[in-house]
């Protein structure tokens, strides 16, 4: 696998979940079209969603081992908690682009706390599922260069 794409709490309910902040696309949409364009450049992509921080680590684990060369990963509210996922991503040593739908600097001061900013390739933030997309270009020019 090139790419693996994870999401994580509560991202289950987009397109429901307080549309006016996330937007009204699911996740399901939003995974199709990473899927599409990451084919369309020549790459494989895994996606995974998880509401528990376990799943997630599983995935990172496993992602050491499997060869992904790239992540993409949306932790949600894991993003201002998880010092246990962040500490998966440096044991891979996987290039990784941090991802948030909605702009985490124009929200309550809690959410602009990350674990994973500092250790990341890049972070977007606030484009909505567009933001994948950015990360998806982020990922290929990265793949191709290494």
């Amino acid at each position: 696998m090139d790419i693996l794409l994870l999401n994580g709490p509560n991202l289950n309910m987009l397109g429901t979940r307080e549309p006016a902040q996330y937007g009204t696309q699911t996740l399901e949409d939003i995974v199709a079209r990473i899927g599409a364009l990451a084919t369309d450049a020549g790459l494989s992509i895994e996606h995974h969603q998880d509401n528990s921080e376990v799943g997630l680590i599983d995935k990172v684990h496993a992602a050491s081992k499997n060869g992904t060369k790239y992540i993409i990963i949306n932790p949600a509210a894991f993003t201002h908690t998880s010092i246990a996922l962040r500490d998966a991503m440096l044991a891979t040593g996987i290039a990784f682009t941090e991802v948030h739908l909605s702009n985490v600097y124009k929200r309550e001061a809690f959410r602009q706390q990350s674990y994973f900013s500092d250790i990341a390739e890049g972070v977007i933030s606030g484009f909505g599922a567009q933001g994948y997309e950015f990360a998806l270009d982020a990922a290929i020019t990265y793949i191709k260069e290494h």
